[in-house]
């Protein structure tokens, strides 16, 4: 994928990381960023959770069960993380209607808030075009559009028929518009810990520019649906993007370094609560 970008692994290989003068007390702190997005995500979970009907569930186990389950995007196929993230609800009286819909429902706000930035990317390449404007005016129109009373109302029914989930009662656009903000600004620290990243490596870009690539190359990486994590396809479509800042070789081992990044940071916390959690269940069994 890398080498679709304009960039070969023999570049890549080439490529002296001695160049890179590290910082690391902002790489530090773009790690400690990115895990507080991902416990965020997790937290935000549990609240479309009880939107729906759900129990209230400790935000220490909404964070565990959302980690634990996010073992399943590294898996071909973007329905593993659901099922598990199901499995694991059904000890908290979650049903699993519940646990899905909330599931996809925080999916959909992340990838809506992960666009809107990266629109920024649009810009950056659209250099100075006036349709540029024309995505975020219909996202943003859209947006308004479905939050109306009675448009949301016949959305919101048509979604949970279609997702077997009795409608909740109660659920306004207030509603939405409190989860969506939640991601939105989730979304903001995760575009802000990967422009502190770049800058821990020692390089310059402009913020939005870094940020905006980053949130376009996940959006991306979910759509492909046969790459695991968006495995390649986020990796090229970072080198693309970052290319006309940092050149081809330096964009395609800063996306290498982000999939490290991100990998690293979700995988170890997660691994912990799963052993965790298998701890505990084993415990359990031989108390009975």
């Amino acid at each position: 994928m890398l080498s679709r970008a304009g960039l070969s692994f023999v570049e890549l290989q080439a490529f002296d990381l001695s160049s890179w003068t590290l910082r690391w007390g902002m790489i530090a702190t773009s790690c400690a960023a990115l895990l507080g997005g991902y416990f965020t995500t997790g937290f935000l979970w549990g609240m479309i959770v009880h939107g729906l009907g759900g129990p209230p569930l400790p935000p220490a186990v909404r964070v565990r069960l959302f980690m634990i389950a996010n073992l399943g995007r590294y898996v071909p196929g973007k329905v593993w993380q659901i099922a598990g993230l199901v499995a694991l609800s059904r000890k908290w009286g979650i049903p699993a209607q519940t646990a899905t819909a909330a599931a996809i429902l925080g999916q959909g706000l992340a990838l809506v808030s992960a666009l809107f930035i990266g629109l920024g990317s649009v810009w950056t390449l659209a250099d100075g075009a006036s349709w540029k404007w024309v995505v975020p005016i219909c996202l943003i129109s859209g947006i308004a559009f479905g939050l109306l009373p009675p448009v949301f109302s016949a959305v919101t029914r048509a979604w949970f028929r279609v997702a077997g989930t009795p409608e909740p009662e109660g659920l306004a656009p207030s509603d939405a518009i409190r989860w969506l903000t939640v991601a939105f600004l989730n979304w903001c620290t995760y575009s802000l810990a990967f422009g502190m990243l770049v800058s821990g490596l020692g390089l310059q870009a402009p913020l939005l520019s870094a940020a905006s690539a980053f949130a376009a190359a996940y959006v991306l990486g979910y759509v492909a649906v046969f790459a695991p994590a968006g495995l390649g396809v986020r990796e090229a479509t970072l080198t693309l993007l970052l290319t006309p800042h940092f050149g081809v070789t330096t964009a395609g081992a800063v996306a290498v370094t982000a999939r490290l990044w991100t990998t690293v940071i979700e995988v170890i916390p997660a691994a912990a609560f799963w052993v965790r959690h298998l701890t505990s269940e084993g415990a359990a069994q031989s108390g009975e």
